[in-house]
């Protein structure tokens, strides 16, 4: 089989690469159980008509036996024997979380992808660990094809042919710290997503379709009814720098 070549290379991460993983890897873990655990008591003193309200993480065992002055003892052991699991998680929680941030700031690629509009520390170590060795990939587009954030082709003869979700194979915690990325950048920071935040080429596609759509509105204004023709241009304009910018060679 190794002289006929059937077999597929398979790409071995280093240990230190592994070593960033795990920390990641048991950082999320204990986030997760920190907000099952602070859900959970939130339930247990709904039930008993009492609402914890929006407070901030450190005020949170403060207000919850502010709660329990007046409660059942039976209610009070089970409360403050979550509070006591929940002390225990949230002191290895911000302990790995202190690590993390020591390791970005000691980290130059780590700070470099950092300058990118939405991206944080979370987002830049995942990167980095997903990517290890950025030699194995012989074209940029082709990250995004190992992380599932391509859509999915289908097609069949010549009259089918369409895309449909993300594939979402390969690493899923640098997925979704990527979208979350993407998520923060679109919904608080959307006056860095314009024509002045993009590469040159891609600004350059940009105003091509632009200028080519402007040219058809003015064609069709008197001979168009003007219902709703904003929305329509503005939807196609989108659809067109999407597509343009997604078969555009990489550079």
């Amino acid at each position: 089989m190794m002289r006929l070549g059937w077999y597929r290379t398979v790409h071995v991460k280093n240990i230190d690469v592994q070593k960033m993983r795990t920390l990641l890897a048991s950082r999320k873990l204990l986030k997760r159980k920190l907000i099952d655990i602070e859900n959970h008591i939130r339930g247990a003193l709904r039930a008993c008509g009492s609402l914890v309200g929006a407070v901030a993480r450190g005020a949170y065992e403060a207000r919850v036996r502010e709660l329990l002055e007046r409660s059942d003892p039976i209610l009070i052991m089970t409360i403050e024997a979550m509070l006591d699991a929940r002390r225990a998680i949230l002191e290895g929680y911000d302990r790995l979380h202190r690590a993390l941030l020591q390791v970005v700031k000691h980290d130059a690629i780590c700070r470099r992808l950092m300058t990118v509009p939405g991206v944080g520390p979370v987002a830049a170590l995942s990167f980095k660990v997903g990517v290890d060795d950025p030699r194995r990939f012989t074209r940029s587009r082709t990250v995004g094809a190992h992380f599932g954030l391509v859509p999915r082709r289908h097609q069949s003869g010549t009259s089918i042919d369409y895309e449909g979700r993300i594939s979402k194979q390969g690493d899923v915690a640098v997925r979704e710290a990527l979208c979350e990325a993407a998520a923060s950048l679109l919904a608080g920071g959307q006056e860095m997503v314009g024509i002045a935040s993009v590469g040159p080429a891609d600004r350059q596609t940009i105003e091509h379709v632009v200028r080519n759509h402007r040219g058809r509105a003015e064609a069709r204004k008197h001979s168009a009814p003007n219902v709703d023709q904003r929305d329509r241009l503005a939807r196609r304009i989108r659809r067109q720098i999407k597509q343009r910018l997604r078969l555009r060679p990489a550079q």
